[in-house]
């Protein structure tokens, strides 16, 4: 059962607390409160959980403070939609805000490098107005004996030359939770000059202790990658386990699936889930082209394969774009056969501008009406 609450409460707790009374009347019954962040109002929601069948609902409607009581079926209680629930909360991190009004494009190297590397990339993102970025330290291959990131080792550097190019946010892998710990100390050492989203790997999808890590910690929003080889469902409780320890900021990306009926793409592309993400949670949706793709090859209207499934999930209402870029492929130690070229970033961000201008007027359309809402906020950074 969910008790929602009337949205800008001066003091919700006391709410809460009123709440938790009523619930102590039963027993088998667990009071779970959990706070979050709209675009223009905040909320708190009570999550009772254990043996709520017998629960009246009518015994918190009246409580002075609720706006809501909802049964939920639903296995992913925190981050899913219930009943009528059409909102799409969000969250910001460091000045950077994740809902549906806009899209923010993390453009940046599989693999960090070398320093050089990391230097020119995010001199292109900054002269593109783009304070969103993807560096990888801690990479898991599936071969032993392929490059497995320089690790710690180099997060110093590169927290430095986000601060020096005005990089707001890195989406960063961990795939250990002690990796959590190192990012936080470096971040520190360095001043804080910049953020982290901490990256869930696809390999790492159902790793729980590791999910339940990143949800313990409040420091970072995570980005989650759907696995490969699993279902959306375990995708999405695997969200939950994050949430259910007390992180909902979670970006949920959609990067292909692992199939032989993908090729000659690396995986299937499996973009069309985002509009069913979107329905069945509140989570903002995330994309990543490179590792669904794989390849740099172009169509013969010229536009890469990598555009084109940009579009598919943009068109459908994606929040963020994760895409892999390299100064020089050729040199990259990992994925540079997917990454695009920095003289391609301003056709990449002009091509999300326009496909996003797309939905939004697709959207107004549908609705007969001008969505000024979405006409205000057409970023793609």
């Amino acid at each position: 059962m969910i008790i929602i609450l009337e949205p800008d409460l001066g003091e919700p707790a006391r709410v809460v607390d009123t709440i938790t009374a009523v619930a102590a009347r039963y027993p088998g019954v667990e009071v779970r409160p959990y706070s979050f962040s709209g675009t223009q109002h905040s909320f708190t929601e009570v999550h009772l959980v254990g043996s709520t069948a017998a629960l009246p609902t009518n015994a918190f409607e009246t409580l002075a403070g609720v706006l809501q009581v909802v049964r939920v079926s639903a296995r992913y209680r925190l981050i899913g939609r219930h009943a009528s629930d059409h909102l799409s909360v969000g969250f910001e991190h460091n000045g950077v805000r994740f809902d549906e009004r806009s899209v923010h494009v993390f453009a940046g190297l599989c693999a960090v490098d070398t320093r050089e590397h990391v230097d020119a990339t995010m001199a292109a993102l900054a002269r593109a107005g783009i304070v969103t970025t993807r560096m990888g330290a801690y990479k898991p291959r599936t071969s032993p004996y392929d490059f497995q990131g320089l690790g710690a080792a180099c997060l110093p550097w590169v927290f430095e030359l986000a601060g020096k190019h005005g990089i707001k946010l890195v989406a960063m892998e961990v795939t250990d939770a002690a990796q959590i710990a190192e990012i936080d100390a470096a971040l520190e050492r360095s001043g804080r000059p910049t953020s982290v989203i901490l990256q869930i790997g696809t390999r790492n999808a159902q790793n729980f202790e590791l999910l339940k890590t990143a949800g313990r910690q409040r420091d970072f929003p995570v980005l989650y990658k759907r696995g490969m080889g699993i279902t959306l469902e375990e995708s999405l409780n695997a969200c939950e386990y994050i949430a259910s320890e007390g992180n909902p900021r979670i970006l949920f990306c959609l990067r292909g699936v692992k199939t032989h009926l993908g090729d000659p793409h690396r995986n299937l592309v499996d973009f069309a889930h985002v509009p069913v993400v979107r329905r069945q949670t509140r989570l903002p949706v995330c994309i990543d082209p490179s590792h669904s793709v794989g390849i740099r090859a172009a169509a013969p209207d010229g536009l890469p394969d990598l555009f084109h499934v940009v579009g598919q999930g943009v068109i459908a209402g994606a929040s963020a774009v994760l895409v892999d870029f390299h100064p020089h492929p050729e040199l990259a130690l990992c994925d540079g056969g997917q990454a695009l070229t920095l003289d391609q970033l301003e056709l990449l961000l002009d091509y999300v501008r326009r496909v996003r201008a797309t939905y939004d007027a697709a959207v107004a359309a549908f609705h007969g009406q001008e969505r000024p809402d979405r006409q205000s906020e057409r970023r793609s950074g």
